[in-house]
């Protein structure tokens, strides 16, 4: 599908710039250059599907959706599925956390759509698809959304309602859920069109240096770093391995635009996609940025439970995977 874009790396690497086949600086920027071609165009089709979607489903009518209706227990599944469809990354997903528990939704239905949204969205599929095909991005989908309804339903069963802060509590006495959505006015699909594309390349634009820092990373790892530099640490002969790539990656703070790059460089120097899939999910799912925001919904005592609850279900998810693949 992307050979094209292979020749156009291979051209402008060897033939344009004459740099060497094979050398360390060559394959580096040949990585480089397909990775961002490839990753660039899968995102903007994929970006401008799910703004398609996004456009029929927006977040109050997916609250008032959840809050009307009695689902028995399909209700994690429609909150999971919904958070994979908005493009929202682990911050900017506590404000809707705060309305959907001011909306009346269920805590433990809040937090499965507070873990699914960054964890699966347009972004991770478009990259996901174009680095590790079809398949495993069905399957990187179908467990994230799993994640989040399994994390979600283990965290109802703690009731943390009481948990919340005095400032969200006191949000909670004094807003009174609104059972009637405000009437909007409809548009054609040729008339949302534009505002889809707009809000497509809106989020191309804001994830496009997280993209570019993230290849030249991988691209770096890649023709730099020798075949065996990780196996000490995360190879497939560690059974601890899928703990210790997850504990890795609970301090740092990217997308998946960012993160993706380098999950493909880790796989081709041996590292089982399990691992480096639970190495991702912890990156993107969990973050010291989010913890400090989620301190002013949380009480400490919450927080270290939700965040403790998300990473064992992402170390479980990280052994199935190499079990599976």
């Amino acid at each position: 599908m992307f050979d094209w874009a292979q020749r156009v790396a291979d051209w402008l690497i060897y033939s344009i710039l004459g740099i060497q086949e094979h050398s360390k600086v060559g394959d580096a920027l040949n990585f480089f250059v397909y990775d961002t071609i490839k990753i660039f165009l899968l995102l903007l089709i994929i970006t401008s599907l799910m703004g398609v979607i996004n456009s029929y489903f927006p977040i109050d009518k997916v609250r008032n959706f959840l809050t009307r209706r009695k689902w028995f227990g399909l209700d994690y599944f429609i909150a999971s599925f919904f958070g994979t469809i908005t493009p929202f990354c682990s911050c900017s997903s506590v404000p809707l956390f705060i309305g959907f528990v001011k909306g009346g939704i269920p805590l433990g239905i809040t937090f499965a759509f507070l873990i699914s949204s960054p964890l699966v969205d347009a972004v991770t599929v478009a990259i996901f698809l174009g680095v590790f095909g079809w398949q495993t991005t069905l399957l990187y989908v179908f467990s994230g959304i799993i994640l989040s309804m399994i994390a979600g339903y283990l965290l109802s069963l703690l009731k943390l309602e009481p948990l919340l802060t005095p400032w969200v509590q006191q949000l909670l006495k004094n807003k009174e859920v609104q059972n009637e959505s405000s009437e909007e006015t409809q548009h054609s699909f040729i008339q949302r069109l534009p505002i889809i594309l707009r809000e497509a390349w809106t989020i191309v634009k804001g994830v496009s240096l997280y993209i570019v820092i993230g290849v030249a990373i991988g691209g770096l790892m890649h023709g730099y770093i020798p075949t065996n530099f990780f196996e000490a640490y995360i190879s497939k002969e560690n059974p601890l391995a899928v703990p210790i790539a997850v504990i890795l990656g609970v301090p740092m703070y990217s997308n998946t635009a960012g993160i993706l790059p380098i999950m493909q460089v880790l796989v081709e120097k041996g590292i089982p996609l399990g691992t480096v899939i639970a190495f991702s999910m912890s990156v993107v799912a969990l973050s010291i940025p989010e913890a400090l925001l989620l301190k002013k919904i949380m009480t400490t005592k919450m927080l270290v439970i939700f965040l403790a609850v998300v990473t064992g279900c992402i170390i479980v998810s990280g052994y199935l995977f190499n079990l599976i693949l």
